[in-house]
């Protein structure tokens, strides 16, 4: 496989080989998986419907923590809307290189603990930042609803009056409660601590929220730093085709391994801090939260129950 902007080798004519993509390490016909860098996979990628990955920080010693250079600009040409996982460090440290894209907003995800036993003199750090990343209008992007039904007494229908002026010019509303709330900013799922398969494993908890937001029901996810296969994984249990890359051939074999088996997580447990019973519209479905004393290692933030569209 020829590197990004390497010289294309002669053929015997004189001619030069057309890059093609390599055979996949895995597929099912709903995720693909390409052992390779993703340097060398982008250029010759169609379009998706959006990129949820989890880059290397680069912000330790450790020999696979090493921050690709370039990369979101070269995954750019093959989408409008990106969900990127980092630190504030990572962002702030990188911030260069995110130059061409437009910041829409960023989630923060509450671990149930830390990763070590934290440093005396700062506050204990147990969250980690998905910030949302756009190319163009923002009115072309898909953005789901997601949407939680309300437990408990329904407050009174008000009428609020136009905005102040620190707010801007927002015109005066008739609001009544139907029963849902949004999905805050805030989202607390447990880490894969004692099962991850990977050292910056993400679980599929948090991750299917920000697939569902980004990406149309059948749509395609691509996720440039695989690792564990947590994306793929999440994305195809939400009825979306995925495309992964992974440079590392161990974690390639775990990824197809993971997939091979269907969704078992592995051990993976969820924790979402939400009222038993409550449900989700996602797009015009709608999923039960279950009891958080009886959520299985399986289950993630959208358990199945679909209902017809309304």
């Amino acid at each position: 496989m020829t590197g990004l902007g390497a010289e294309l080798p002669p053929m015997a004519d004189g001619l030069c080989y057309e890059p093609t993509l390599p055979l996949p390490y895995y597929s099912d016909g709903t995720v693909t998986l390409y052992h390779s860098r993703m340097q060398d996979v982008v250029p010759l990628l169609d379009r998706v419907d959006c990129i949820v990955t989890d880059p290397p920080y680069g912000e330790t010693s450790l020999a696979w923590d090493r921050w690709p250079s370039g990369w979101p600009a070269l995954v750019a040409p093959l989408t409008s809307s990106m969900w990127c996982f980092g630190s504030m460090r990572m962002f702030l440290d990188r911030r260069d290189e995110f130059a061409g894209w437009k910041f829409a907003q960023d989630i923060v995800w509450e671990k149930h603990n830390g990763a070590g036993p934290g440093q005396p003199d700062r506050f204990y750090r147990v969250h980690e930042h998905a910030a949302h990343w756009y190319l163009g209008a923002w009115g072309s992007l898909h953005t789901g609803q997601l949407r939680l039904t309300h437990v408990g007494p329904l407050r009174a229908s008000t009428h609020n009056r136009a905005g102040t002026p620190h707010r801007g010019s927002m015109p005066a509303v008739d609001w009544h409660d139907d029963g849902l709330r949004a999905v805050r900013s805030v989202l607390r799922v447990h880490a894969m601590h004692g099962h991850a398969l990977h050292p910056t494993e993400k679980p599929t908890g948090i991750l299917e929220p920000l697939i569902a937001y980004a990406c149309p029901p059948g749509g395609t996810v691509l996720d440039v730093f695989a690792g564990s296969g947590s994306t793929l994984d999440a994305a195809r249990r939400l009825g979306r085709k995925a495309i992964g890359i992974e440079a590392s051939e161990e974690y390639a074999e775990v990824i197809a391994t993971r997939l091979s088996q269907g969704s078992l997580q592995f051990g993976e447990e969820q924790e979402i801090e939400k009222t038993a019973g409550a449900e989700l519209l996602v797009g015009g479905r709608v999923t039960r939260l279950a009891d958080r004393d009886e959520v299985a290692p399986s289950v993630g933030l959208f358990p199945t129950l679909e209902v017809p569209d309304r």
